[in-house]
């Protein structure tokens, strides 16, 4: 490998402009020729530079609206000739061909036009043929050749030109991964697309890929001695919608899962809610005509375990809201907005992390990884309303008994299986999660509510497969009890309910959450 590549003649075709000129003035001052194309060239001319044409350098005009610039022998054999072979050096004077050692390439705003919602012919045009091509064959021939994709790296190669008289063969290796990394992104980016355009909603795609683009190191994972780092999808917002953290310390791996999952229970409701999550399961719900009256009831359902949790609003934040929470250690507030007033009242906890994230999209799906792969399903949406589902007892809820079914129904379905919820009052006031039997998360529900255990109701994530659950929810209270029903003993859980005269629905849905 040549140990500091001189860098005499350089390529220019970009379609982010940005840093350009700057950067090529510094490659022009150090004695380089600049070829460009297109829009490019103009702008480099615009701004006094001399800039030969690419189609001076191949003697054939750029045809087809700009489609056909760079593709010809005349450049890319100037790319791609090893400068350690003298048979590619003799080919290149044979056909008088003068070699590049830097190729400056940015691709067309493919990504952009999607999300825009540009018209189908509008988005194939910003397809990049071309550029893709240049950046593969330079970082192909790293050796020698360097080639930058990124406005980010203009100051920093210049300046290691600048102090080495050209590039290092660590920065030409460094660059040409960030190149071949920049085109599979951009080419996967085009295949999701194509992708969608050719697959119906009713069946998942052959292909899934995501580009994911390390945002920011993490101290540590869910442990100290995990590594761990924040990765934004580069073809999305970014981590939660485009979440913004607006004070507070570095958010960790925990805080980032707990925060997604307060969120994801915030987004179901649309009255005032509050959510407190621990350890990925919410402790404490609660819908109130304020949140601040929504957060004192979501801490009443378990104020021991709210210590160190996270906290979700589905509304704007208020004063009040704020100083509802100042009694309560917590690690992290999202919300998709916040007043002047209420950021002021948490300026007062410098540690309080403080995330303005929009409220999730229901849809889409959810892919987990597995070793060797990975499973992929729709997300588990909250369809179901009275109307989908079936009253199984002659005992039928009453208007409040059925506000608090449908509220424990929506929370449990983002409990960890097994998942008892009981409510009361438009509030958690029990949750039994991730227990190996519905019966133990019977008894971690009923045990947290005590007192306010009577009168509940009570929502499970699945059926009960014997009717030793509804037993033991209805000594403790319980009076009216929501669930999927689908068991081979449905007949005596029923009979359960029956038998104490309290009402039982069926909604014909699980909602699992392993």
């Amino acid at each position: 490998m040549i140990d500091v590549l001189p860098v005499r003649r350089a390529l220019l075709s970009v379609y982010d402009k940005s840093g350009l000129v700057r950067f090529a003035r510094a490659l022009a001052e150090r004695g380089v020729e600049l070829v460009s194309s297109g829009s490019t060239a103009a702008a480099l001319r615009e701004a006094g530079l001399d800039a030969i044409s690419v189609s001076d350098v191949t003697g054939f005009p750029e045809m087809l609206e700009g489609r056909v610039k760079t593709l010809h022998p005349r450049i890319h054999a100037g790319i791609l000739a090893d400068k350690h072979k003298p048979e590619h050096l003799e080919a290149l004077r044979a056909h008088d061909i003068a070699p590049f050692d830097l190729i400056v390439s940015g691709l067309y705003p493919f990504r952009e036009a999607v999300a825009s919602g540009a018209a189908f012919e509008d988005v194939i045009e910003q397809i990049d043929i071309g550029g893709p091509a240049l950046i593969r064959a330079a970082a192909k021939n790293f050796e020698s050749v360097g080639v930058v994709v990124s406005p980010d790296w203009y100051e920093e190669v210049a300046a290691e030109i600048d102090r080495l008289g050209g590039l290092s063969p660590e920065t030409r290796l460094r660059l040409a991964r960030l190149a071949f990394e920049h085109v599979a992104g951009y080419d996967e980016a085009i295949a999701g697309w194509f992708g969608r355009q050719d697959r119906t909603d009713e069946e998942l795609p052959q292909r899934l890929a995501a580009v994911l683009v390390r945002r920011a190191e993490l101290r540590y994972g869910e442990n100290p001695h995990q590594r761990a780092a924040l990765y934004d999808d580069e073809d999305g917002p970014g981590p939660l919608g485009g979440a913004e953290v607006l004070q507070g310390k570095e958010m960790s791996f925990n805080n980032w899962m707990d925060t997604q999952a307060a969120r994801a229970v915030a987004g179901l409701f649309d009255e005032p809610v509050a959510v407190i999550v621990k350890h990925h399961n919410p402790c404490g719900v609660a819908a109130r005509e304020t949140l601040a009256e929504a957060y004192g009831k979501a801490l009443e359902g378990d104020p021991i375990s709210a210590y160190g949790g996270i906290v979700a609003f589905n509304q704007e934040v208020d004063r009040d809201a704020a100083e509802a929470m100042a009694g309560v250690f917590t690690e992290v507030v999202v919300a998709p907005a916040f007043s002047t007033a209420a950021l002021e009242t948490f300026g007062r906890k410098a540690n309080l992390r403080v995330v303005q994230a929009p409220l999730p999209h229901q849809g889409g799906l959810d892919v987990r990884p597995i070793d060797g792969g990975a499973l992929v399903q729709d997300m588990d949406g909250i369809v179901e309303t009275p109307s989908d589902m079936k009253v199984v007892t002659s005992a039928q809820p009453t208007p409040v008994q059925w506000e608090d079914l449908l509220f424990a129904w929506k929370v449990a379905s983002r409990v960890k299986s097994n998942a008892i919820v009981l409510a009361s009052g438009l509030a958690t006031v029990g949750v039994g999660a991730g227990q190996m039997n519905r019966l133990t998360s019977v008894d971690v529900a009923v045990r947290q509510a005590g007192d306010k255990a009577r009168g509940s109701s009570l929502a499970s994530d699945a059926f009960f497969p014997f009717r030793d659950g509804v037993d033991r929810a209805i000594e403790a209270g319980v009076a009216a009890v929501i669930q999927p029903g689908g068991s081979v003993r449905d007949d005596e859980v029923v009979a359960a309910a029956e038998e104490r005269g309290i009402p039982m629905v069926f909604t014909g849905r699980r909602h699992f959450r392993h």
